[in-house]
């Protein structure tokens, strides 16, 4: 009886938000909470889940295949396929966050975006940030949670690792596969990488 119930909540919702406007290609596959609150010119793919407390605004698309729960969504944002939003997440107008992207607690600026293979986790991003795949916020050190702030116009190599508390001042750069440890100083290059050595006419032992 319960599961007819909760067939029935969802049948209903998917009809509320289709007769408001919201386009979902194939609705049926769709599940929404009681307190989902969806704006205007709202695409939502196949197999979509919105968990409680989530706020979408206008002109936004949901992906395949992508959770979202307890997060803020403004105008003009992309989310996944494949992304899973947290609790405590706010993404800005005009971001962007793609394919098996995780965010938790995090606030993703402006006209900024994480297209793939990233986790953020309680940061404060700034206005047009990019963030390579592979990025990781290492927000816990086995005690305690801790802050990284990202600010405006940063640019994130990938397969970078930003250790917090942490501080990346505007319009700095971090190299491609970077630990990075300390703050970085406004418009800066800061990278972390052995040295490559190449060894000519190399055999392998037999």
């Amino acid at each position: 009886m319960k599961e007819l119930n909760l067939n029935k909540l969802q049948i209903k919702l998917r009809k509320k938000f289709l007769s408001s406007g919201v386009k979902m290609i194939g609705p049926e596959s769709v599940y929404f909470s009681k307190d989902t609150k969806i704006g205007k010119n709202v695409i939502i793919e196949p197999y979509v889940v919105i968990g409680p407390k989530v706020k979408i605004g206008n002109n936004v698309t949901i992906k395949s295949f992508s959770h979202l729960e307890g997060c803020k969504i403004e105008n003009k944002v992309d989310v996944g396929p494949y992304a899973r939003i947290r609790p405590g997440t706010v993404l800005k107008e005009g971001s962007r966050v793609g394919n098996f992207v995780e965010i938790k607690k995090s606030t993703m600026g402006k006209k900024s975006k994480a297209n793939h293979l990233t986790y953020i986790g309680d940061s404060i991003i700034g206005k047009s940030v990019n963030i390579g795949a592979g990025t990781i916020t290492c927000n816990y050190d086995g005690v305690k949670k801790s802050k990284t702030k990202i600010k405006d116009n940063v640019f994130i190599g990938s397969n970078s690792s930003l250790v917090a508390p942490l501080t990346i001042n505007e319009n700095s750069v971090i190299g491609a596969g970077s630990v990075i440890t300390k703050n970085v100083n406004k418009k800066s290059l800061a990278l972390t990488r052995s040295l490559q050595v190449e060894i000519n006419n190399y055999k392998k032992n037999k």
